[in-house]
């Protein structure tokens, strides 16, 4: 596997279509990053942290909105890859659906949203866009 945060999107995304209540992960520090901030943001209903052999999973439980059976999340976008980096400054801080979705970039200062990154005026690699 060359690109990890790839295949957690991928997992994401083919457990959402699937209907699926619970997708499982292997864990690293920056999945559980992005996993907290998808939380905290209202994309997923709750996750945990299992420690099961030497790398453990994320269990990731998906929202649904009960009435239309329509998930929180309705576009999971991988924007830096290995082969071609994508880096922002500030100044330039993309947009996602006219400021309704979120870009998670990885700063100096850690795992943060696009919002947070530009309050604090950092600049850094944009993993994905999240809407």
């Amino acid at each position: 596997m060359t690109d990890p945060i790839a295949d957690y999107l991928t997992r994401l995304r083919n457990a959402i279509k699937a209907g699926h209540r619970v997708v499982e992960v292997p864990a690293s520090n920056l999945k559980k990053e992005i996993t907290k901030i998808l939380f905290e943001k209202g994309y997923i209903l709750n996750y945990k942290f299992v420690e099961d052999g030497p790398q453990g999973s994320i269990m990731i439980a998906l929202k649904y909105d009960p009435v239309n059976k329509v998930n929180a999340i309705k576009s999971l976008e991988r924007v830096s890859t290995p082969g071609l980096r994508r880096y922002v400054g500030y100044r330039n801080m993309p947009r996602v659906l006219n400021g309704l979705g979120i870009a998670i970039l990885s700063t100096s200062k850690g795992v943060m949203t696009d919002k947070e990154a530009l309050g604090q005026k950092l600049g850094g690699e944009v993993l994905c866009y999240v809407y």
